[in-house]
């Protein structure tokens, strides 16, 4: 009889010990799957996955070393190594766009993908007079769609859009700033949750989640400096 006592304590002690060990491992987290983000065979449905939201070091378009800010946060860059007026290049630049709006047409203009996305950017020149880097210098503006897309500044229409009060681009006097505004040609689908990167004087890039509908500081400037019959 106390053997059997003994053995039926034993058996209760082990599916006890065994059912702990079942919620125990099923309480875990499943593993998160590794992925090289700058691995060029992942699918589109995987970089979107496992990629699009990667914390900085990946900056969630793949590229290493990207740095990412909150929208309307002002970045700390290199100027333009070689600026169109040929001054001396490598200044300090603080780069930060503010405010976006989306609109099929804009100032006479209309999208050939759907709409426009018009941003204002605030550049600044702390020390010495500076450019923003161009892309003929591998620099510049970037839009990067939800599913990875990257789309250049300017492209189609959008080149042609520059709102009353704001300028197109240009150097900036030292310990001055300037309004200037951005824009790109997107699709609907292009625009929902759409990032902007700047690539700078030295290959540095800075990212910025944009907000999906109109909004930000100047937005009832921008709007107006659209305003008017083309």
């Amino acid at each position: 009889m106390l053997v059997a006592a003994l053995t039926a304590c034993g058996g209760g002690g082990s599916d006890s010990q065994a059912g702990g060990s079942a919620k125990a491992a099923a309480s875990k987290p499943a593993k998160k799957k590794d992925v090289d983000c700058k691995d060029t065979s992942l699918s589109q449905a995987e970089w979107t996955k496992y990629c699009a939201n990667a914390g900085a070091g990946t900056g969630g378009d793949g590229t290493a070393g990207t740095t990412k800010l909150a929208f309307g946060k002002a970045a700390k860059t290199v100027g333009a190594q070689s600026p169109a007026d040929n001054s001396q290049g490598g200044e300090m630049l603080e780069v930060s766009p503010t405010s976006v709006v989306y609109q099929a047409e804009a100032m006479g203009s209309e999208s050939q993908n759907g709409v426009f996305a018009i941003i204002t950017v605030k550049d600044r020149a702390p020390a010495g007079k500076a450019a923003e880097s161009a892309p003929i210098e591998g620099g510049g503006w970037q839009w990067i769609a939800p599913d990875g897309q990257a789309l250049d500044e300017g492209e189609n229409e959008a080149s042609n859009i520059t709102p009353d009060g704001f300028t197109g681009g240009g150097s900036i006097p030292a310990g001055a700033y300037k309004w200037r505004t951005i824009a790109f040609d997107l699709s609907k689908a292009q625009a929902k949750g759409g990032m902007v990167v700047y690539t700078d004087g030295a290959g540095g890039t800075y990212q910025w989640k944009v907000p999906s509908a109109d909004s930000g500081p100047e937005l009832a400037q921008l709007k107006k400096g659209m305003a008017g019959n083309y």
